[in-house]
């Protein structure tokens, strides 16, 4: 074999390589965007969520008010999703609201004259819609992390993917404690 023709195997040989890793570079940044649309999409039904809830406290305030413990636990979780920093601790907080705002749906149930409010009852109609975007929104983000993480994990985009500084992406699961069912007491 004559010198030019080995430079030649070994220039196409890096130019094979060249074109993967662009195209495995072009694919995870698409992932990586859809991965951050569906966020996005989540965080609209959260944000709608966070706006809703002070609404919902007061008009149960008005019928309920010796249900304190239960008010002050949805204040509470939703100062935490104000204060959460990343977006795990957003995801922990936004599933504490979810079980802080099953069980005021619980407590209203004890009190006929709040479930016959007409007020409540729109808001809680809304907050139920709200969480049926949600439950979708939220399962669209999932498979897109889904499928960014495999992408990055698998053989042979791992080759590169971490020196990219693309790292698996956290799904929006639920807490042990919004899996189970409301207990009520009086």
């Amino acid at each position: 074999m004559s010198t030019i023709t080995v430079v030649v195997i070994i220039v196409v040989i890096l130019i094979i390589i060249l074109l993967w890793g662009i195209s495995v570079y072009n694919k995870l940044v698409r992932l990586s965007n859809l991965k951050d649309e569906a966020w996005s999409g989540v965080d609209v039904q959260l944000k709608r969520r966070f706006d809703l809830t002070p609404n919902l406290v007061e008009t149960v305030k008005a019928y309920a008010a010796h249900e304190n413990k239960t008010l002050q636990e949805v204040i509470d979780a939703r100062a935490a999703i104000s204060a959460a920093t990343t977006q795990d601790a957003r995801i922990e907080a936004e599933n504490s609201m979810t079980a802080t705002l099953r069980s005021l749906f619980a407590v209203s149930e004890s009190y006929p004259e709040l479930k016959a409010s007409a007020n409540f009852g729109k808001l809680q109609d809304e907050l139920s819609s709200l969480e049926n975007e949600l439950q979708m929104a939220r399962r669209y983000y999932n498979g897109t992390v889904r499928n960014f993480n495999s992408a990055i994990q698998m053989f042979p985009a791992v080759l590169i993917s971490k020196n990219l500084g693309y790292r698996a992406a956290a799904f929006f699961g639920t807490d042990d404690e919004s899996k189970e069912p409301v207990r009520v007491k009086f």
